[in-house]
């Protein structure tokens, strides 16, 4: 059922009285006048009235959004040794990376927010979010329009040919006022969503400095057992020298002299296939700084950084530090707005529109008062059978609803696991760093010992290959945990959502 009503003025239509006007249909209703100012005056003010009583009365349908509770523990059970006596929620929460005092990775940092295609996307998305939600806003307000017009026309009547000249000039507002709060609805699901867009631009933010951070400390690893490996195939050519010089003057086997061959040449294969994972680490260090790998070269350091501490604040914060958790609740509350847009959908629908301009056969007299031409009216809209499509709306919006709300609950309760895990890395890699490094001097310790006594002939060769061994394996177990370990702690400072919370969403 639509009923519309309007009201309008053109100059050279002859006078009507009240009665005649109402007479010639209930609705639609066309009212018309003669040159009269003060007949527009009459219908001015009670079209503004019945508009703002109809504005005052607005309200905006379906539920207004709380943020569900969600069960946070009181510490973390994983923070151990770690746990500082009081939680470090002030700290300074800027650049992260700096925690680990290397230049060399500060630089690198600093090129994701200007290179990385991939948070270029997600900026891109935010930005078309953000013009989505003022787009979405601007239907709160009415729209205007100017709408010049000329035509010229050849008729022919009864064996005669006319030419006549229109001009018209006209401005024209149309406006829908959310009497019910469908737009303000969907204005709030808007601004919900580019929040949520947002803090997904924080994660991949996030998300690519972390891998940047491991994949440059996993290269540094790398880089300090292609050192390790060439010291061995210095170390195992010296052996080997001194074992085929044994064999040639009769004191060692031939057996000897093969083994330390075999051990050489494992070295030295081991030295040059380390370069493949330090290629594979380097291109992807490019990648995320926006760079051709083929344009891009990260010189070997000579020492791997030490791993700081991270310390672990109190598990209600993550709350307000991790931005998936500030996407999966922003999506909420866009799926809570969008019930009331589908219980909206039960009201009628107001449009109000009106026009003032002029028109005239002539181009000079154009804008005489007696080519004054005005009109304004209103339209409403009401579905009365829909076979119970508004029904289904409303109840999928509601199911979407509470799916949204089980997804926040559930990328909580994984961010709790995630900081768990890596609280947990954390302290039990710091235990076995110890442990194995005390394994790793203890057997260069041996190693020494064994070769001191071969020279002397005291011990066979195979012993002294035997602690050499144990010494290599040894040392690459402590490249291995050390690496483990930044990359825990990387994990960890991303787990805890490194520098972000959502002060930073926008508003």
């Amino acid at each position: 059922m639509k009923k519309t009503f309007r009201h309008s003025r053109e100059s050279g239509n002859p006078a009507a009285s009240d009665s005649e006007r109402m007479s010639q249909s209930a609705f639609p209703i066309e009212l018309q006048s003669t040159p009269c100012r003060a007949d527009a005056r009459r219908w001015i003010p009670a079209f503004a009235g019945m508009t703002a009583i109809l504005l005052s009365s607005a309200c905006a349908v379906g539920p207004d959004y709380e943020k569900p509770p969600v069960e946070t523990p009181a510490a973390f059970k994983e923070s151990g040794e770690w746990k500082q006596s009081a939680p470090q929620d002030d700290a300074d929460r800027g650049p992260w990376w700096q925690i680990y005092n290397d230049p060399i990775l500060n630089a690198l940092e600093s090129q994701i927010d200007i290179s990385n295609q991939n948070l270029k996307q997600a900026e891109a998305n935010y930005r078309a979010a953000v013009a989505t939600a003022d787009q979405t806003r601007a239907s709160l307000f009415p729209t205007v329009a100017l709408q010049p017009s000329a035509t010229r026309a050849r008729t022919n009547a009864f064996g005669q040919s006319t030419i006549s000249n229109s001009y018209d000039l006209s401005a024209g507002a149309s406006w829908t006022p959310d009497i019910w709060g469908k737009i303000r609805r969907e204005v709030e699901r808007e601004e919900a969503t580019a929040q949520a867009s947002a803090a997904e631009l924080a994660s991949a933010r996030l998300s690519a400095q972390a891998e940047l951070a491991t994949d440059y400390f996993a290269l540094r690893v790398q880089d300090e057992l292609q050192r390790l490996l060439d010291k061995t195939v210095a170390d195992d050519k010296q052996i080997f020298t001194i074992v085929e010089n044994q064999y040639k003057s009769g004191v060692a086997a031939q057996s000897d002299v093969l083994s330390a061959q075999t051990a050489l040449e494992n070295a030295r294969a081991n030295a040059v296939g380390t370069g493949v994972k330090r290629a594979q680490l380097e291109h992807a260090i490019a990648v995320l700084v926006g760079r051709a790998p083929s344009d891009f070269v990260l010189a070997s350091m000579d020492k791997i950084g030490k791993t700081p501490m991270v310390p672990a604040q109190i598990p209600s914060a993550l709350l307000e530090r991790r931005p998936d958790i500030a996407t999966a609740e922003r999506q909420m509350a866009a799926a809570n707005a969008q019930i009331g847009v589908a219980v909206a959908a039960y009201y009628p629908d107001l449009t109000l529109s009106a026009s003032y301009g002029f028109g005239a056969s002539q181009l000079g007299p154009l804008f005489n008062a007696a080519n004054i031409l005005w009109s304004f009216g209103g339209s409403a809209s009401e579905t009365l059978i829909d076979f119970g499509a508004r029904d289904a709306a409303t109840e999928e919006a509601r199911a979407n609803f509470d799916a949204s709300v089980a997804a926040y609950r559930q990328t909580v309760l994984s961010a709790f696991q995630n900081v768990e895990d890596n609280l947990a890395a954390q302290r039990i890699l710091a235990d076995q760093e110890r442990a194995q490094n005390t394994a790793t001097d203890s057997a260069r310790k041996n190693e020494q010992v064994s070769a001191n006594q071969y020279k002397e002939g005291i011990i066979p060769y195979n012993t002294l290959l035997s602690a050499q061994l144990i010494r290599l394996a040894d040392e690459e177990q402590s490249l291995t945990v050390t690496g483990n370990r930044l990359a825990a702690s990387v994990a960890l400072i991303e787990a805890l959502g490194g520098g972000w919370d959502t002060k930073q969403l926008p508003k």
